[in-house]
């Protein structure tokens, strides 16, 4: 069975964990210890059952009714399966978010009906943060429908906003589906819901699974493995990932940035000789001749030009804090420090649109120029995003992400 990652994105309060721990429920996906676990932290705070305490592991979370940590959870839905990963929806936490939706397939929005919640600023920013992560396909769920009466009005009036914000950032018409629902009564869940009977679509999970198991095709991409370092010390055995392509016994690659070739003489998977790999594979690769100690964030392959090599990168990037210092990326496993950081227009995540500035408000997007001070593999990110996208660190903290555009 194919496991779909979808990332759940959405503010604090328009009901994720709510949603995740009903899903559970409702699909058979948990075992009964744990639902009378979440009834029993229940009725010991003085409250009615809230499945998202199936999910929570912190009495902190609980207390203050927020999940802090990202949380994974698999749900087995008739022959499918998806791993919901739960992110903290409020700013403060928003690097957990990033780091949770750069491995989803794709994501589903969690937007309130209710008039003092719907649309926000940080449910846009969450949108464009998916986006900047590869992220193409997205359901929109409109929760808690129950508390506007399931009135379809409201409905269209968040579906009509969130489509004009998609269409700013680069989503397509055919790779969004909205979804009315109310997670905490499990309506319209993984069964039509009689109560909202003006929708004619599928049900919240029959959507998920109409829109999973599509990969991309790779087929005509040449050979590119990550190289993640150097087997047992030896400088002519190297260990990575591969990336796109197929590899054979045999074959001469060149190592990127560095220039060296070398000539395969085995392939080891998982323990066991082979004559070829392709795509995913973890292997290593024996070869005629040394090519250096500082192997990791190398790309090897079988085209000189198969991804680019060099010291400037243009790229999208999305800060938590103000850049100001010294300042480095890291990509594709190895961190680079930074010679030269310039903005060439700064982009509303609210809004969508950009201006010319030279500088990037925290939580906020910008495309720049950023000069390296050494050459690096990398590729564009639509092309190859494991090494298309980087993190970006001022001061030696955390200051946001990064996805090469060009």
């Amino acid at each position: 069975m194919i496991i779909n990652r979808v990332t759940l994105l959405g503010q604090k309060d328009h009901g994720k964990s709510t949603l995740i721990g009903n899903l559970l429920i409702q699909t058979g996906s948990v075992s009964e210890q744990r639902i009378r676990e979440a009834k029993k932290t229940s009725k010991s705070l003085g409250r009615n059952f809230e499945p998202g305490y199936i999910l929570d592991s912190f009495e902190e979370e609980r207390v203050n009714e927020m999940t802090i940590d990202t949380t994974r959870a698999q749900v087995k839905y008739k022959n499918s399966g998806f791993e919901f990963i739960d992110v903290p929806g409020h700013e403060e936490l928003m690097k957990n978010m990033l780091s949770g939706a750069s491995y989803a397939d794709f994501a589903l929005l969690l937007v309130s009906a209710k008039p003092d919640e719907g649309i926000t600023d940080q449910t846009k920013r969450h949108l464009f943060v998916a986006k900047m992560m590869g992220i193409n396909k997205l359901v929109v769920a409109v929760n808690k429908l129950d508390s506007v009466g399931y009135d379809k009005k409201r409905f269209d009036e968040i579906e009509v906003d969130i489509r004009s914000y998609l269409d700013k950032i680069g989503f397509g018409k055919n790779e969004v589906n909205f979804v009315p629902i109310s997670a905490y009564d499990a309506e319209n869940l993984v069964k039509q819901s009689k109560k909202i009977k003006w929708y004619k679509g599928k049900n919240l999970m029959e959507t998920l699974v109409s829109m999973s198991n599509l990969e991309k095709d790779d087929k005509n991409k040449g050979l590119m493995i990550s190289l993640q370092g150097l087997f047992e010390g030896d400088e002519s055995t190297v260990f990575g990932k591969i990336l796109s392509g197929k590899v054979k016994k045999g074959e001469k690659i060149t190592i990127l940035p560095s220039g060296k070739e070398a000539r395969i003489l085995e392939i080891f998977v998982s323990g066991g000789k082979k004559s070829s790999a392709t795509r995913g594979n973890v292997v290593t690769l024996k070869l005629d001749r040394k090519v250096g100690r500082e192997i990791k964030g190398s790309v090897a392959s079988n085209n000189k030009s198969a991804c680019r090599t060099g010291n400037v990168v243009h790229a999208l990037v999305l800060t938590t804090k103000k850049m100001q210092g010294s300042s480095s990326i890291r990509i594709n496993g190895v961190e680079v420090g930074c010679k030269r950081f310039l903005v060439k227009k700064a982009i509303d995540v609210a809004t969508g649109e950009s201006v010319v500035s030279k500088t990037i408000k925290p939580l906020s997007a910008g495309s720049v120029e950023i000069e390296l001070e050494r050459k690096v593999a990398s590729d564009n990110f639509e092309s190859t995003p494991e090494i298309g996208r980087f993190v970006l660190y001022t001061n030696k903290s955390f200051a946001g992400i990064g996805i090469i555009t060009d």
